[in-house]
């Protein structure tokens, strides 16, 4: 007799894919993401399933948002332009995790909690408080 499989069971399941991918990419690219290796990461068809391109510019994003992925056209294959507010180019070293963030909603937004955990070498997560300069640490652990 075959099991029935649940939400749960599948959710589970994804989460645990996700943690395994974030595994693979910080024993690839090391315990520190950081630009040069971002900009690797988002060639690697192992590891990106769309390709991805960031884009220093505001022109796409709403008010208060730092980041926001824009698709390249009308099918996912055709890639994505990941637009950062322009401030993040002089604080390069944060990219990464907007960037991630971003990334990892374009497969499968709500399951990528177990990806980041296993990406994260370092308590903090940093949020931008919508301050054309600023971008606020804020303790997650």
């Amino acid at each position: 007799m075959a099991t029935q499989l649940t939400v749960d069971d599948a959710r589970e399941s994804l989460t645990a894919h996700a943690a395994a991918k974030g595994a693979e990419i910080h024993a690839q690219y090391g315990p520190l993401l950081g630009w040069p290796e971002l900009k690797r990461l988002l060639k690697d068809s192992c590891h990106v399933r769309y390709p991805c391109e960031v884009v220093f510019d505001a022109s796409q994003l709403e008010p208060g948002e730092f980041a926001h992925p824009i698709p390249r056209g009308e099918h996912p294959s055709a890639g994505f332009h990941i637009h950062v507010h322009p401030t993040f180019m002089i604080q390069l070293d944060r990219v990464p995790a907007l960037v991630l963030y971003q990334r990892a909603h374009l497969d499968t937004a709500p399951f990528w909690k177990g990806f980041g955990v296993a990406m994260s070498s370092s308590p903090w997560e940093w949020l931008w408080n919508g301050d054309e300069d600023v971008a606020t640490p804020f303790h997650v652990g």
